[in-house]
């Protein structure tokens, strides 16, 4: 199928691209090791019952709060991909 400057499989491997950097992304957030007794940003107190519940926090709720937050602004919009789809 002819798409311009786009080779054969452009689409695809842009599909795939945003796969592997939602994957990654998600990967990058995963709890490692022991939880914090203090928020790594604030330094308040993070309460027992959270770091039982959620191994290996590091924020407290209200950080954590801001901190997704400012994940959810991401588009998920791939800007790896093809020089046909940079045109439109």
């Amino acid at each position: 199928m002819a798409s311009g400057w786009a080779n054969d499989g452009a689409v695809q491997e842009q599909i795939d691209s945003t796969i592997e950097d939602a994957i990654q992304r998600a990967r990058s957030q995963l709890a490692q090791g022991e939880s914090l007794t203090h928020c790594e940003e604030c330094d308040a107190e993070i309460p027992k019952a959270r770091r039982e519940a959620v191994k290996g926090v590091r924020l407290c709720i209200v950080c954590q709060n801001a901190h997704d937050h400012e994940q959810a602004k991401f588009s998920g919009y791939n800007r790896r991909g093809s020089k046909d789809s940079q045109l439109r």
